[in-house]
């Protein structure tokens, strides 16, 4: 109408929005020959908690028990996951679109912003709506063909991306990285506060480099302070998946691209099992 103020609890006019029997977000459509199942999305409301850490072990994890499983890495100005897994150079397409690359032992499907670059140090300098239409186009413009479970490697905090993320793609669930600091409070409700905005189930947090255990003693050490696991389970309702110690040999292996050798039988099984039914329709 003319003189719409997009205000309909104040408007009495029987327009199309109003009589449309409130259809709920209209979603991005992938290719025909798509077929997504579920869809995961790993989020922190800070940056440097580990998320493409969290991201790319569910994802390993799921294709160890045999499920088709693909990362989208909407971390388009920092992405990490081709790094994680020793991927370089540009992608197949044609003129409908683009292929993803496939991980070397498991299969894992992946898209990032680094296969497109002409050297992956190169800074992507964009402006916040053409990173979010970054994001839907590997969505909807990549031949994923078909997946089990996507997990979504989301950018740090709640800005453009992931508010594009969560309108135009249907996430069936979000996983909350944090780290023990006593900022983390701040952190998870700025991330719990933005996915009840916009009404996405939160599955659980995970916290990430928890502790350090002596090779020599067996003991214990939290070197960035202690656990807030409790307060997160008790203050958001939220429960806590797994904490996550701190292993020099991740990191070693990710630095070779080689993460799909990491062992992270400690944590991870129990806590892709958790995933998986908890969004089991």
């Amino acid at each position: 109408m003319e003189n719409c103020t997009h205000n309909c609890e104040t408007c009495g006019a029987n327009c199309p929005s109003r009589t449309a029997g409130n259809p709920g977000p209209q979603y991005s459509v992938p290719k025909d020959t798509t077929h997504i199942k579920k869809i995961i999305a790993v989020m922190s409301g800070k940056g440097g908690v580990g998320k493409s850490m969290v991201s790319a072990s569910i994802a390993v994890e799921l294709a160890k028990q045999g499920y088709l499983t693909a990362i989208l890495d909407a971390d388009i100005t920092g992405p990490s996951i081709p790094k994680l897994f020793g991927l370089y150079g540009r992608p197949l397409g044609d003129e409908n679109g683009i292929y993803p690359f496939k991980s070397d032992h498991y299969g894992v499907k992946i898209m990032s912003t680094n296969f497109l670059l002409e050297n992956e140090t190169q800074p992507v300098v964009w402006r916040g709506p053409v990173i979010s239409g970054m994001v839907q186009q590997f969505y909807t413009e990549v031949y994923w063909e078909d997946v089990d479970y996507m997990i979504i490697d989301m950018p740090p905090g709640t800005g453009d991306v992931p508010i594009t993320i969560f309108q135009s793609i249907p996430v069936d669930g979000i996983v909350i990285v944090t780290s023990p600091q006593e900022l983390v409070s701040m952190i998870v409700s700025k991330a719990v506060n933005m996915a009840n905005m916009l009404n996405k189930p939160i599955l659980g947090a995970i916290e990430n480099m928890s502790y350090f255990k002596c090779p020599d003693c067996g003991k214990e050490h939290e070197i960035f302070g202690p656990s807030h696991a409790d307060e997160i389970e008790s203050d958001f309702g939220i429960p806590v998946l797994a904490r996550v110690p701190i292993d020099p040999s991740v990191a070693e292996l990710s630095d070779k691209g080689k993460f799909e050798d990491v062992d992270a039988s400690g944590w991870i099984k129990e806590t892709v099992d958790a995933l998986k039914g908890m969004i089991t329709e």
